[in-house]
């Protein structure tokens, strides 16, 4: 997967909570179990006056000029609920989203971002609030995310730190995934067989 390290970008903001996975890949788009084909389909009951024509609704976020180019998306509480689908994660990844930041996630959610290299971030209500009011206010508002030093800086300097679990830290900043991770452990596995060898051959007969 893409290795994570820092990024700065455009924020969106979706100043809506409860946000499930329906709402942000509908299940009509998940024909396919390839990790391709779904940004079209993101958020698309919102996105479009008519989903089947591709209509833009001008007023949804996404749509406006002042946020094409997004990387970065601000969200209320409890973003990615709903059924546990890979397909929402992939569908902001591929639309270009490498960062959500919200107050809460669903777990399944904010797990398959991990295992895919984008990264949730969780801040309290108070510090997403006040995000949201300087996006608001300042057209072109960016982030820059710095994983190794949890930060987020505003355009301000405005430094918010953030928590992260130190092993999913390093799968981001070495880009491994699961699989990944177990390779990466190839000579560990092969000098501990090596060893239990020793100890029960009869296990490797």
């Amino acid at each position: 997967m893409q290795a994570f390290t820092e990024h700065t970008g455009i924020v969106m903001p979706l100043e809506r909570a409860n946000v499930d996975t329906d709402a942000i890949i509908p299940a009509q788009y998940l024909t396919s179990v390839a990790r391709t084909g779904f940004a079209e389909g993101l958020f698309s009951h919102w996105r479009y006056l008519d989903e089947t024509l591709k209509t833009p609704n001008p007023d949804f976020e996404l749509n406006r000029p002042r946020y094409q180019g997004a990387s970065i998306l601000v969200a209320r509480e409890n973003f990615g609920c709903g059924s546990s689908r890979e397909h929402a994660p992939w569908a902001l990844a591929e639309y270009g989203f490498r960062t959500i930041i919200a107050p809460s996630f669903a777990d399944i959610f904010y797990n398959n971002c991990l295992n895919i290299g984008a990264l949730p971030i969780v801040l309290d209500t108070e510090t997403v609030q006040s995000l949201f009011e300087e996006i608001n206010a300042n057209e072109g508002y960016t982030l820059a995310v710095k994983l190794e030093e949890q930060t987020i800086t505003t355009p301000s300097g405005r430094v918010i730190s953030f928590e992260i679990d130190s092993y999913r830290k390093e799968a981001l900043l070495l880009g491994l995934d699961a699989v990944g991770r177990t390779l990466h452990m190839q000579d560990k596995i092969a000098e501990y067989e090596r060893q239990r060898a020793l100890i029960t051959p009869w296990q490797f007969a």
